[in-house]
């Protein structure tokens, strides 16, 4: 019996041990860090992945948190940040997570992108891929930076204006990301650097060339070679150039008044430079879109399919997402009536700051406006971007007016709370009825050329006044006078003729941005860098008969002294005890 005993119990202790080493782990099939050195789509993923938080990938339409607009979806985090809600607990416009994210993508492809095999059948292609893709990494390396000084650079609790913790190497460790924020300048230096490093290794353009017109930089790469790598299977991904246009965008940040507190003019004159860069390179003032405005239609998106590449297939166009077929545009804001869900309402605000067609402000003497019928011989702008009371869409007349059925203020939950829809990145060949619903194409853009012209515009008045050029031969009055006359208003365009002096431009400037970037989620930033007002309510119109009679439809609720600069995460100050803007306790 004892020998039974101790044979069972050597029974257990075998089954036991065998158990033990059934249940230890043994190699899988997840991935590891060590498949990025042996699989070049795997290693790639880190740089798609950054590339997945480009905050530009879609439209925001945080315009409903500005005076521009208001929305009718009561669930609206932009309505709630505001009417009073926006704190370093809850921000909706927090892009401190996404964009580092982003950038430690970066640094960790950045680590492993030379040890990567791209191409090992051919050392020469894979130095070539080597190369591009070390310059779309450092380019969208100072793109997030960019993005993140704009939403959370500010003055500090310290009196000082901070930028951002510099994170250029792949983080791992709490103390890793214990770094302090830099201060604004440095920050600024850090992504310009980024920027200007791209530069060393990629084209400014993707596509295919023919022989003989192979880019500068590239000389002794074959045709083959430079195709197969920079060539139309690249499109839509970082370029020289849209590392260029980074680059004149945070320029014009540091310039603003919200960050160049001392007014210097030197960071003025530095944003036209680099702007004009661009510019010149498409024949400045000539350059402009003559449909640049209209880019969301048919016509031109059809135009983009044409051609290869991001600046050839349309004029307007810098840099884009790819071309996607759908209706959900359409669905959320067509007003009622054709089955839409009205979602965005432009303010009595933005409808006002549409001109004369004779381009004069409509509380000009000389301006013609009659209050009474307040949308007649407007700026032919205010059609196309706006639908207001008796505008057609889709065929049918909408009408705003109290009472006048499903798409007047207020009628149903889905009405305006304006007397305005949106009209502006809408297609009209869109069809929402579900009964017989339709798609068609659309795509989204990261950066126009008219965004430049305008960014070129304010930045040379403010370093040259409206008539300086610098060394460029074309002023800050010479983009206004082609961008209104592309909008239509009527020429000689006499009011703009009589805006001399700096501060009127200023204005002039700043009203056309407002209208050629409305919807397209420039204007709330774009209030914060001017230390622009920041509490003015957005109204509507209510109109009954012949009678229009303008309210006040949501308050703004910010606060002047500090709101011009977003938040800090709450977290990011508990964890590595950083520095917060000031007011954001």
């Amino acid at each position: 019996m004892k020998l039974n005993r101790i044979w069972s119990l050597l029974l257990i202790l075998v089954m036991f041990v065998s158990s033990c080493a059934l249940l230890e782990p043994e190699d899988d099939n997840h991935s590891t860090l060590q498949r990025v050195y042996d699989d070049p789509e795997f290693a790639e993923g880190l740089l798609l992945r950054a590339y997945a938080f480009i905050p530009t990938n879609d439209y925001n339409w945080d315009e409903v948190a500005t005076d521009d607009a208001v929305t009718n979806n009561k669930f609206s985090s932009y309505m709630r940040m505001a009417t009073g809600e926006w704190t370093a607990l809850y921000n909706p416009q927090n892009l401190w997570d996404n964009c580092n994210r982003s950038i430690l993508s970066v640094n960790q492809f950045l680590d492993v992108v030379e040890e990567v095999p791209w191409k090992w059948t051919d050392e020469t292609l894979n130095d070539l891929y080597v190369r591009r893709l070390t310059g779309e990494a450092y380019a969208l390396r100072g793109l997030m930076k960019y993005f993140l000084l704009r939403n959370h650079a500010g003055v500090g609790e310290n009196g000082e204006l901070l930028g951002i913790p510099e994170y250029n190497e792949f983080l791992q460790t709490q103390e890793d990301f214990s770094k302090p924020r830099a201060n604004f300048a440095q920050s600024v230096q850090s992504a310009y650097a980024d920027l200007d490093k791209s530069l060393e290794y990629l084209p400014m353009d993707y596509g295919d060339v023919s022989d003989g017109n192979i880019p500068a930089g590239f000389g002794g790469v074959s045709l083959d070679n430079y195709n197969t790598v920079f060539g139309n299977n690249t499109l839509q991904r970082m370029t020289g150039r849209h590392a260029k246009a980074i680059k004149a965008r945070l320029a014009l940040l540091a310039a603003s008044p919200a960050f160049n507190l001392e007014n210097n003019t030197s960071l003025w004159e530095n944003a036209a430079n680099y702007t004009a860069e661009l510019l010149n390179e498409i024949g400045g003032v000539s350059g402009l879109d003559p449909k640049g405005h209209i880019f969301y239609l048919k016509e031109q998106v059809d135009e983009a399919k044409l051609t290869s590449g991001d600046r050839q297939d349309l004029q307007e166009i810098l840099w884009r997402r790819p071309i996607y077929n759908n209706n959900a545009r359409e669905s959320v804001n067509f007003p009622p009536s054709i089955y839409g869900d009205g979602e965005i309402n432009p303010s009595q605000n933005l409808v006002d700051a549409f001109p004369m067609a004779n381009g004069y402000p409509i509380d000009n003497p000389n301006s013609g406006y009659d209050p009474s019928n307040p949308y007649s011989g407007r700026d032919p702008r205010l059609s196309l971007y706006i639908v207001y009371d008796g505008s057609t869409m889709r065929g049918n007349t909408i009408n705003t007016g109290v009472g006048a059925g499903d798409d007047a203020i207020g009628a149903l939950e889905n009405s305006t709370r304006t007397g305005y829809y949106m009209k502006k990145m809408l297609r009209e060949d869109v069809n929402v009825d579900p009964s017989s619903s339709s798609s068609q194409e659309h795509f989204n853009t990261h950066i126009r050329y008219t965004e430049l012209f305008l960014n070129y515009a304010e930045a040379a008045n403010e370093a040259w006044g409206p008539n300086g050029s610098g060394a460029h031969g074309y002023s800050a009055k010479d983009i206004i006078a082609a961008i209104r006359n592309r909008a239509g208003i009527e020429q000689p365009d006499s009011y703009l003729e009589s805006v001399s002096d700096q501060g009127a431009m200023r204005q002039l400037i700043r009203n056309e941005r407002r209208l050629e970037l409305c919807f397209e989620s420039f204007r709330f930033w774009d209030l914060r860098r001017w230390k622009a007002d920041l509490t003015v309510p957005a109204r509507g119109i209510r109109i009954s008969g012949n009678t229009y009679t303008p309210f006040n439809v949501e308050d703004r609720v910010y606060n002047n002294e500090y709101m011009h600069y977003g938040p800090i995460p709450n977290r990011e100050i508990v964890k590595f005890g950083l520095i917060q803007n000031k007011g954001w306790n």
